[in-house]
């Protein structure tokens, strides 16, 4: 028995080296088919599969004619802060987080991406970063997000004051964290046409300009947390939070609807720019400032994209440049939450088999 199993290894290391192409051939779709019954079945079913998830109108949207991408990716932003007080003495604050830079590698095979971003920016002097993880799937049909975010970043108030007076600063604030989860779920109703894949994953090339609305669900958390006693005094004493021991908090899970457009534009051979909107509404639930009290209220989200792509062969590069924006409030405040960044991609396509 080991003579035989001994003899098949080793012709079966033969046949993976002797000749060029045979791992193309030991793996490719048909020669599974042909083990049997089952496998069979299986590539049917991938096949059916792939033709009714991720089928595309060909004067619209090509396939890479690779099943694997790899890229680097860099990606820098800020986190924006302003708060508006309706209490004596009306103050209204701005903040800003110092821009951050994280980098990383992203593997995506056919519809599916995974990668994950590591803080590169204190290397060159910039200080703590955030760290995010996410996972992105793509078809023709619907896309599927999902992402982890948790952020420490030293923040510089930029402006402060009662309205009418608000003054110009620059003081360094470090009493904050941030972390947020989520997951989104959409359907593209002009499948055929349009592709997110093509404008923001670089898996598929869009050579005729579409667009398409699209519809879906998300599911989040976030949990914000601002110890303001860290303030200077002057400053600490203008917000009305006394109540509150100078701390504002927002620990909340969501559950929306989210509605949105997008459109790709070849306005040239090789290169697209992409735009997507996407408001988010729907019911919130937790905390605001009392950590005593759950409450529901309405959840405002937006989600704005946009990119530019460009394809020559096997490589591709992209820009792409996000803002989000999440809105807070009871009868005593408001305070809306933004995300800036702006991301950068080299990539290359290949086939493993």
């Amino acid at each position: 028995m080991k003579k035989i199993l001994y003899t098949l290894l080793l012709s079966l290391s033969v046949a993976l080296t002797a000749a060029p192409g045979a791992h193309a051939e030991l793996l490719s779709l048909d020669t599974i088919a042909s083990w049997g019954k089952f496998p069979k079945f299986c590539i049917d079913t991938y096949r059916w599969g792939d033709k009714f998830f991720n089928s595309y109108d060909s004067t619209y949207v090509v396939g890479t004619g690779k099943r694997f991408n790899i890229k680097l990716r860099t990606d820098s932003w800020s986190d924006v802060f302003n708060f508006y007080f309706d209490e004596e003495p009306y103050t209204r604050m701005n903040m800003m987080s110092t821009p951050t830079t994280s980098a990383g590698f992203w593997l995506t095979y056919m519809a599916v991406s995974v990668g994950y971003d590591m803080n590169v920016g204190k290397y060159f002097g910039g200080g703590e970063a955030r760290r995010r993880w996410s996972f992105q799937f793509n078809c023709s049909l619907f896309a599927a997000d999902a992402y982890f975010s948790n952020n420490d970043v030293a923040t510089n108030i930029h402006s402060v004051g009662p309205r009418g007076a608000i003054e110009k600063t620059d003081i360094p604030f470090d009493g904050i964290h941030n972390e947020s989860w989520g997951l989104d779920l959409y359907y593209f109703f002009n499948h055929k046409h349009y592709s997110q894949a093509a404008a923001f994953a670089f898996s598929k090339v869009q050579v005729k300009s579409s667009g398409s609305f699209y519809a879906g669900l998300s599911f989040w958390g976030l949990d914000y947390d601002f110890n303001f006693n860290l303030l200077p005094e002057d400053i600490k004493t203008q917000l009305p939070l006394e109540k509150y021991d100078y701390y504002y908090r927002t620990r909340s899970t969501n559950y929306a609807l989210r509605l949105g457009y997008g459109y790709n534009w070849v306005f040239h051979k090789g290169w697209t720019l992409a735009v997507s909107e996407s408001p988010i509404i729907g019911l919130r639930r937790g905390w605001l400032l009392d950590l005593e009290s759950k409450k529901s209220s309405l959840s405002l989200y937006n989600r704005f994209k946009a990119s530019i792509v460009y394809n020559r062969g096997k490589w591709f590069a992209g820009a792409i440049f996000r803002m989000e924006n999440a809105l807070f409030y009871d009868k005593s405040h408001t305070m809306l939450g933004s995300t800036v960044s702006f991301e950068t991609s080299l990539g290359y396509r290949f086939n493993l088999w």
